[in-house]
């Protein structure tokens, strides 16, 4: 992942919390939002992040949280329009901040012109949020029908599967490297997959943390 980022997390249940844990071990500063005293009184004992208790559409809280010293802000509760209010407010009141929400994936079209990036989670796992939270080491590609998601997956230095064939990486089932990313040829069984290069890469959503964590540590 790149340097180190302030992010704010609006929604501290199972993605959020999730997000939080990978950003926070790869060096970020990360701040939740939670409305819900029980989800806070847990997620605060494992230290993973600073916790706020509040509604994030609130501007005070949001405030509260430093969305304007913010480099990110990323609404990851299950409700699509709490998710947009608190981005809307976050570019209200912090116009240079990143803003990415989670969006269910039937109303995602309608909502991307609000938003910086539109995560749909529940397939595509916490580690591709956290990636598209910070940047474009990981960029989908394209919504194809049924469960699968084609990324755009730059291979990370020093990652399980950084310098090695296809042939050497224990990929799960439900894995399939198409191409490099210039498309000059299919990604044959000795191909290399090279550290700083990106692959396009189809995957089921039960896997691509699995994956990702292959691909990028």
């Amino acid at each position: 992942m790149t340097s180190s980022l302030d992010i704010v997390i609006a929604g501290g249940g199972r993605v959020g919390f999730q997000t939080a844990e990978l950003l926070a071990d790869h060096g970020h500063e990360v701040t939740i939002v939670e409305r819900d005293e029980d989800v806070v009184s847990e997620i605060a004992d494992e230290y993973v992040a600073t916790v706020i208790r509040g509604d994030a559409t609130n501007p005070d809280i949001i405030e509260q949280a430093g969305v304007e010293r913010a480099d990110v802000v990323a609404a990851l509760t299950g409700e699509t329009g709490l998710n947009l209010a608190v981005c809307l407010a976050a570019r209200e009141l912090s116009p240079g901040t990143r803003t990415v929400a989670r969006i269910d994936r039937a109303a995602g079209e309608a909502y991307t012109r609000f938003v910086d990036a539109v995560l749909f989670p529940e397939r595509a796992g916490a580690r591709v949020a956290a990636n598209e939270i910070v940047g474009d080491d990981v960029q989908a590609l394209t919504d194809v029908t049924g469960d699968l998601d084609i990324m755009l997956v730059r291979i990370a230095e020093g990652a399980p599967a950084a310098g090695k064939s296809r042939t050497q990486v224990r990929f799960p089932d439900g894995t399939l490297v198409v191409s490099a990313a210039d498309a000059q040829q299919v990604a044959r069984p000795d191909t290399t997959l090279t550290p700083g290069k990106r692959y396009v890469v189809a995957v089921e959503p039960g896997v691509a943390d699995e994956v990702m964590n292959l691909l990028q540590g």
